[in-house]
């Protein structure tokens, strides 16, 4: 229906579709659809945000589980 490139399918995949439209429907020209290019770039923002978070929640909690298992360690 959409064609949306397995590659762009995440959480912002469908404001890609409005996006590419107006770009064919403008004839790309870069001052053109501003207001699709920056929803869809504030999404992918947003998203990556949410990964880095993700990713530093995790790797506080691995160093919690690395502390505690060197101090058992040393105690044993």
């Amino acid at each position: 229906k959409n064609k949306v490139p397995s590659s762009y399918r995440d959480q912002c995949a469908h404001l890609l579709n409005p996006l590419n439209k107006c770009r064919q429907s403008e004839f790309y020209l870069p001052w053109k659809c501003e207001n699709e290019r920056y929803s869809y770039k504030k999404c992918e923002y947003e998203l990556v945000m949410m990964r880095m978070l993700l990713m530093l929640k995790m790797r506080k909690q691995h160093e919690v589980k690395s502390y505690s298992k060197r101090k058992l360690m040393l105690f044993l």
